[in-house]
């Protein structure tokens, strides 16, 4: 951990409000820039460990303007899967080192900015039907796995959600709720495996605010700004924090 000095809040600070915006408004996908950032001037664990409180006042924050308006079946599919998947982020988490979270989380971020990229110039093909149970239970399993070691489940179960349809808000809801009780299910592990410290705790008591005031802003932006110019800023952070962790994890 490093020192609470100015410095350190002058990164934390915009990261994790950023995270409370990309929650509050845009979905879970582009919320594990946060980590990535932190992840620069930090320990990853340290740096997740941080986060997840964090994540779990946004969730908490975001349930009520979204409440009840997600969709329970997809929600239960997503949840049920992401059980096995945390499960397995734990185990990795016992055997890597600093560098190959560091290679994970980079890794992540450059694979969801291209995959992003390729989706939109037409690459990757749209499903032409929803996806079945079992395709469900898998992006699950992903995203509880990804959400573990980095907070990146969300482009996992987008995958899954965004096959059925959904309407902007309720693939916004379903993601808050899921991700709300998958952040619920990491909280015991991470407490076991030493991600929380005294440090980290009392550095989320210090950037509490940064999260309320994003998530604020989040939900407003959700029905002002165009998803396109949100992703777009989103998509440069990822690329240039995603390219720095793989460089440091490999030198």
């Amino acid at each position: 951990m490093p020192p609470l000095d100015l410095s350190f809040f002058a990164i934390a600070g915009p990261a994790v409000m950023f995270a409370g915006i990309s929650k509050g408004g845009f979905g879970s996908g582009a919320a594990f820039a946060s980590a990535a950032i932190l992840a620069l001037v930090m320990e990853p664990g340290a740096a997740i460990g941080i986060m997840l409180p964090l994540l779990m006042l946004i969730d908490l924050a975001t349930l009520k303007p979204y409440w009840k308006r997600w969709n329970t079946h997809d929600a239960l599919v997503l949840i049920l899967g992401s059980l096995p998947g945390v499960v397995l982020g734990a185990a990795f988490y016992t055997v890597a080192d600093a560098d190959h979270l560091r290679l994970l989380i980079g890794g992540i971020a450059l694979l969801f900015v291209l995959w992003q990229i390729a989706g939109r110039a037409g690459k990757i093909p749209v499903a032409g039907r929803p996806f079945p149970l079992w395709g469900g239970l898998v992006a699950g399993l992903a995203a509880g796995f990804t959400s573990f070691v980095a907070h990146a489940g969300g482009p996992a179960a987008a995958v899954y959600l965004l096959s059925k349809r959904p309407g902007k808000t309720e693939f916004q809801a379903t993601t808050v709720i899921v991700f709300w009780v998958n952040n619920i299910l990491k909280a015991a592990p991470y407490g076991m495996l030493g991600i929380f410290t005294a440090e980290t705790l009392w550095a989320d008591l210090w950037l509490a605010p940064f999260a309320l005031i994003g998530t604020w802003l989040g939900v407003r932006a959700h029905f002002a700004i165009p998803e396109r110019l949100f992703f777009a800023v989103t998509y440069v952070l990822l690329t240039v924090t995603g390219a720095k962790l793989v460089w440091d994890g490999l030198s």
